[in-house]
């Protein structure tokens, strides 16, 4: 490999670990529901033994709407384990993973992504 080309692919290598949005990397899973300055909000549901391509979330809200079993493997390749109850409401910071539906039911779930606040103009500006 010349000395260029090299110096390209370990320009270009971190640019390719970057998770993706998951409604660009799975969007037969993921549709967006609704989405504004404030919120991004997603349907997502898929079947047992599916898996999710590696993709990025901001902080968000999760709201189960059926039971479900999942395991979130991560980039630093920890497993996270988690039994979902319908109704159940979870918060997570942002995260990147995998997604595996490992139980023998649906994964039916609202995701509630957070945007950034914008900047508010000082006190006594205007």
């Amino acid at each position: 490999m010349t000395p260029h080309r090299l110096a390209l692919a370990l320009l270009l290598a971190p640019l390719a670990a970057l998770a993706q949005d998951a409604v660009t990397t799975d969007g037969d899973k993921y549709t967006l529901v609704l989405e504004n300055a404030q919120v991004r909000v997603l349907s997502y549901r898929d079947l047992p033994g599916q898996r999710t391509h590696e993709h990025r979330h901001p902080a968000f809200v999760a709201v189960a709407l059926a039971p479900f079993q999942r395991v979130l493997h991560l980039p630093d390749g920890k497993r996270m384990r988690r039994e979902f109850r319908a109704g159940e409401v979870m918060w997570s910071d942002a995260q990147t993973h995998i997604g595996e539906n490992v139980g023998n039911t649906p994964t039916e779930v609202v995701l509630i992504e957070l945007k950034p606040a914008p900047p508010t103009a000082a006190c006594g500006s205007r």
